[in-house]
């Protein structure tokens, strides 16, 4: 039975039951024991009475409450406890949701309530749970009496919150079960909870893994944000969830976009629910002091224009929604380092609870900030003073941009929304916002004030690895996220110039997409699986159409390409080779060298050589004057009768030195007179590796653009030290090539003089042996020879085993025998006598 006295709700994630506090009353002096206990019992029946008359009053108020005429807090028939934390927490006027489904929710009733953002709807469901647990004189014997269950932890946690303040005058304890913290901790207190405010994963995570956990008394379900949980993210989750809770329950329901799907409801088993609905009857479905514009931006554009706009908004309180957490990171990443001027932050799923609650709170307390985020912060959160939200990505729907909106304009308080669209989103964008009743006007932004970051962007990533990483994620992302979309004539991917976009990013070219499918993938797929007849047909039909095509060009062009296309087909022979080979030899380029000298004519009368002699380097311009001046005086003595005759020299640089006095022609044997007519010089620079280079000299802003659009010249550029580059990937080839076969070369020769080396060896062990050795060869016996006929002699020669031609012919031995050797006994004296 609920107590009068003072407890609060409990606080942070998980908070323990508090017990009313139990003041002892003091014995009065000459009062005896049994007198006490019996006043005691007697003031207890009268308290429980009282409870008794007063909750039976409450609820027949209740019954009898007409809502039509109520517009304070105080007019509702709600319990003191409550009047009072309300008057403590200043809520004062009802809102038109609250006065509509408070009363149906304090009659226990089902209802499905849906107003626009900011208009109280977290106080339509408190205080209806609050107000039917007393009446029940629930306590935390009881168990869990109500579950409140919320897409989001920044939103349950601010549900939380708002139930500390309303909830602070009874003694229920309630609990925050979100994540982010041990699972035994919240185990241990879970049992003794009668309010309990939850994300749906974390719910279903302790009804599965904690022991002795059961919602058999569950009174009431309250579902924030409803047809956020009801849709696909959640409905898994949910139903395993719902399984768990009993059919007897009151079920609360509300969102700014409720659903009305039967399928839906008959899920959550709700009894001829109430549908309280603010805003359909009003002319717009968001605040009449929201003031919400678009403006069309290429989708390469976008970054810039928001850089712009935030430089322009330095003093105003900004929250920027993009599709996916790594665009969140990778915009906060890169813009940080770009010192905009105003804090930024950055807030998305993939954080943890710790970070994800600093960054809210941080956010909550910063007079002026831009918070990147996704639709993680869509729903529901209260941020106080937010003056603009931006969305750079079209939303995926009407819903999603109402909530999304939603963040401003709070309370009957201003705000101003501004959605960025790409040229082929505005049309089915706003066809859908106009069916939901969304007043958004077109603007344009001012050209003086953009900006391209796009060469910081591409510094950026050029320095740092990770962040060029992270890029080329945040592009993946975006383009998955427009591939998923169920509004396929709107976002349509061929679309899109992706290639401009990665580059935006400050990316060097477009990632590719493992599994994504284009329409060049799709074509070259359905050409690949087509038949080979039907493959071919084509190919004449799109021959027979370049040929429709070409008409205009003459017959001589059509011969002349027939012609052309006939030498590339045909095959070259062997004989074609060897005609066009040149020579390869050593004196080839010296040989074309002097046969275009021959061809060209020279006019070596134009020339005259000079011998230099006698001059010194000393030699300075007084001296020079000094012996031109007794030249002429030597001149002027003679009467003049030498005359110098006018010679023409090539001098430095190509120019023609005219040689007609005595000063000239000393010039030509002057060095240093030489090096005056020289032209300067172009200074160079040597790399690591030795080479010398020019020294890059930047010219004037008036000659750059006199020689072009700048675009043109760096595509000009490009292209000349393209070709430089593939001219040295050549020539490089080719020098590899001219190495390697040196290299082996080398190596065969190496081999070769190895392999000489072991057979002259071989060939001098051979000899060595036949000196020392020798060897017998026996004669032919039926040979006649005339040294046979004239003493039967017997000739034996000693050979080697191996002969060779650089051996000179060894002398012959002859040995006479007295008689042929006819047994084995002669033919060993012989031997005998060979040896001795």
């Amino acid at each position: 039975m609920p107590s009068a006295s003072v407890a609060s709700v409990a606080s942070v994630a998980v908070g323990a039951p508090t017990r009313p506090i139990r003041v002892p009353i003091p014995e009065k002096k000459g009062q005896q024991g049994p007198a006490t206990a019996e006043s005691r019992r007697l003031s207890k029946s009268l308290k429980r009475k009282r409870d008794e008359n007063e909750l039976a009053a409450l609820s027949t108020a209740v019954e009898n409450f007409d809502s039509k005429t109520a517009t304070l807090f105080a007019e509702l028939p709600l319990t003191r406890q409550s009047a009072v934390a309300l008057d403590k927490s200043h809520f004062k006027a009802l809102t038109d949701i609250q006065r509509k489904a408070i009363p149906l929710a304090l009659k226990g009733k089902d209802v499905l309530g849906a107003a626009k953002t900011g208009s109280g709807k977290t106080l339509a469901f408190l205080i209806p749970v609050l107000e039917n647990l007393y009446r029940k004189q629930w306590n935390h014997l009881d168990g869990v009496g109500a579950l409140i269950i919320s897409p989001t932890r920044e939103l349950a946690t601010q549900i939380f919150e708002v139930l500390r303040k309303v909830g602070r005058e009874h003694t229920f304890s309630a609990g925050l079960v979100i994540g982010g913290k041990k699972l035994k901790d919240e185990q241990e207190a879970l049992h003794r909870m009668n309010i309990v405010v939850c994300t749906p994963g974390r719910m279903l995570q302790h009804m599965d893994q904690t022991v002795g956990l059961n919602f058999e008394n569950l009174q009431m379900l309250v579902l924030d944000e409803a047809d956020r949980i009801l849709d696909m993210g959640f409905r898994k989750t949910l139903d395993a969830i719902i399984t768990n809770l009993p059919q007897e329950r009151q079920t609360l329901l509300f969102s700014a976009t409720q659903t009305k799907s039967v399928s839906d409801l008959a899920r959550l088993s709700l009894k001829e629910p109430e549908y309280v609905a603010v805003h359909e009857a009003a002319a717009s479905a968001t605040p009449v002091t929201l003031e919400q514009f678009y403006m069309v931006v290429p989708l390469h554009e976008k970054l810039d224009t928001l850089f712009a706009f935030l430089r322009n908004h330095l003093t105003a309180k900004i929250i920027v929604f993009m599709s996916s957490c790594k665009q969140v990171r990778f915009v906060y990443e890169t813009f940080r380092q770009l010192h905009i001027g105003i804090p930024l932050l950055h807030l998305h799923g993939k954080q943890k609870q710790t970070a994800r609650t600093d960054i809210t709170a941080r956010f909550l307390a910063s007079p002026n900030s831009c918070l990147f985020a996704t639709d993680v912060v869509a729903r529901g959160l209260d941020f106080p003073g937010v003056d603009w939200v931006i969305q750079i990505d079209a939303p995926e729907d009407a819903d999603t941009y109402i909530h999304r909106v939603g963040r401003t304009a709070r309370y009957e308080k201003t705000g101003r929304a501004l959605l960025f669209l790409c040229p082929s989103e505005e049309t089915g964008v706003i066809k859908r916002l106009e069916a939901k009743k969304v007043p958004i006007v077109r603007v344009n932004a001012k050209q003086s004030k953009k900006k391209e970051i796009k060469p910081q962007m591409q510094s950026l990533c050029f320095k740092d690895p990770e962040l060029k990483y992270l890029g080329q994620k945040a592009f993946v992302s975006y383009v998955r996220s427009i591939s998923i979309q169920k509004d396929r004539e709107t976002f349509q991917l061929a679309e899109y110039p992706l290639e401009e976009f990665a580059s935006s990013l400050g990316l060097p070219g477009q990632p590719r997409i493992k599994g994504m499918k284009t329409a060049d993938t799709e074509r070259i797929k359905e050409r690949k699986n087509l038949p080979r007849a039907l493959r071919k047909l084509e190919e004449e039909q799109a021959a027979a159409t370049a040929a429709a095509d070409s008409d205009d060009d003459s017959d001589a062009d059509l011969a002349k390409k027939k012609d052309e296309k006939k030498d590339e087909k045909k095959v070259r022979t062997k004989h074609d080779k060897m005609v066009e080979r040149q020579n390869q030899n050593v004196l080839a380029e010296h040989y074309r060298s002097l046969v275009h000298d021959a061809d060209a004519s020279d006019d070596d009368a134009d020339f005259l050589q000079v011998k230099r002699t006698g001059y010194s380097d000393s030699e300075g311009e007084e001296e020079d004057d000094k012996e031109d001046e007794e030249a002429d005086a030597d001149a002027d003595s003679t009467g003049g009768a030498v005359d110098l005759i006018k010679k023409v020299v090539l001098g430095p640089d190509g120019k023609e030195l005219i040689i007609d006095s005595k000063r000239r022609e000393k010039l030509v044997t002057s060095k240093k007179k030489i090096a005056a007519l020289k032209s300067k010089g172009v200074k160079l620079r040597f790399d690591d590796e030795g080479n010398a280079r020019s020294v890059y000299e930047l010219q004037d802003e008036e000659k750059f653009l006199a020689s072009g659009a700048p675009e043109d010249q760096r595509k000009s550029f490009l292209q000349t030290e393209g070709k430089k580059v593939k001219i040295a990937d050549v020539e490089d080839r080719d020098l590899a090539k001219r190495k390697k076969k040196e290299k082996k070369e080398k190596r065969k020769r190496l081999e070769r003089e190895a392999m000489g080396e072991e057979m002259a060896a071989e060939h001098n062990e051979e000899e060595e042996g036949i000196q020392l050795y020798g060897k017998l060869e026996l004669p032919d016996w039926n040979a006649t020879s005339d040294d046979d006929e004239e003493g039967g002699g017997v000739e034996l020669q000693e050979k080697s085993e191996r002969p060779s031609k650089k051996r000179k012919k060894e002398k012959r031995r002859v040995i006479e025998a007295e008689d042929e050797p006819e047994t084995l006994e002669d033919l060993e004296a012989l031997a005998a006598g060979l040896l001795g």
